[in-house]
This record gives C-alpha cells, sequence and structure tokens, in this order.
C-alpha cells in the first residue's frame, strides 16, 4: 500500500525550490539595476512568477495523490510553499540590507519617493503641494521597513497575504473526486 506525503511533507522541497528562484530572481534585480527592486513592476513580475509555480508544484502534488486533491489539502499546500518560500526570501534580504550591501535601504528608499512623486505629478498634484513633515514621516517609515525588526514585522503582515493568495491557489488547485456520487 503506497503512503502519500502529508500537505507539510510535499510542500518542503517546492518551496525550497521556489524560494531559492526568487532569491535568484531579486538578487539579479540588485545586480543589474538596484532600482529595479523599488519598482512596482518588479514587484508584479515577482508575484505572477511565484504564483505560477505554486500551481506547477500544486498540480504535481495532486498528481502524485491521484489526481484529485481536497480544498483543504490545496490550501495547506500552498500556505506552506508560500511561507517557506517567503522566509527563504527574508533571509536573502536581511543579507542583502545588513550585509552585502548597507547602503541599498537608502538608496531604495530615494528611488520609491520619486517614484511616489513622479506618480503624484502624472495625476496632476503638485510634488510642492506635499507636506514637507508627511514626506518625512514616509521617508521614515520607508527607512523602517529595512531594519531587521521591521523586516520580520513585514514578514508576519506577508504571512497574512499569502493566506489570502492560499485561498485562491487552494480553489485552482482543487479537484474532487466525482465518480463515487451518483
Amino acid at each position: 500500500m503506497e503512503t502519500n506525503e502529508t500537505p507539510f511533507q510535499a510542500a518542503v522541497k517546492p518551496g525550497l525550490i521556489l524560494g531559492m528562484i526568487s532569491l535568484v530572481v531579486y538578487y539579479l534585480a540588485y545586480f543589474i539595476d538596484s532600482a529595479l527592486l523599488a519598482s512596482s513592476w518588479f514587484g508584479l513580475v515577482s508575484l505572477v512568477i511565484s504564483f505560477a509555480l505554486v500551481i506547477f508544484f500544486g498540480r504535481q502534488y495532486r498528481t502524485e495523490l491521484g489526481g484529485f486533491m481536497s480544498f483543504g489539502t490545496a490550501f495547506n499546500f500552498s500556505f506552506i510553499v508560500i511561507v517557506i518560500s517567503g522566509f527563504i526570501g527574508l533571509i536573502g534580504q536581511i543579507l542583502l540590507f545588513h550585509v552585502i550591501d548597507p547602503a541599498l535601504p537608502g538608496v531604495l528608499v530615494e528611488t520609491a519617493i520619486k517614484n511616489t512623486m513622479e506618480t503624484m505629478e502624472k495625476f496632476g498634484a503638485s510634488p510642492d503641494a506635499m507636506d514637507p513633515s508627511m514626506m518625512d514621516e514616509m521617508k521614515e517609515s520607508m527607512e523602517s521597513s529595512f531594519t531587521v525588526m521591521g523586516q520580520i514585522k513585514s514578514f508576519g503582515v506577508i504571512l497574512i497575504g499569502s493566506a489570502i493568495l492560499a485561498l485562491i491557489l487552494g480553489a485552482i488547485l482543487k479537484k474532487k473526486d466525482t465518480s463515487a456520487e451518483f
């Protein structure tokens, strides 16, 4: 009799693979142009790649289970893959921001503020109309998100988003065995 892996056991390897792929993409973007890390489209592309890979790995796991998977199993598998991948990303970012290039957070904050100002101008708002104290507060908030504690807190918030993403992925990956129904 063949025993199947639990969703946790099955998710470890894909989580590690996805985490390493995400880290490689992140570091490649850093080496090409660190300003890419502050662009919204880079985050969106990374999310789409991650989404697609979780679906790919989830379908493989569903096949191992005999072609069918309940929503709960699909959710657990997806969530664990995303959490493991996110943890690897957290470690990689802490290394990048605090060991490899401690000046990078400052560059990213300045780039993000510049991008915000450009977006405001596109919508017709004058950058001079923004209160300087608000700008300072925004800058301090961004800078604090690059500290080790800030990154850990962000990871906690990301876990909530990951649960929502895993719900969506669970709905996509589930497949009910209807052969037993009359």
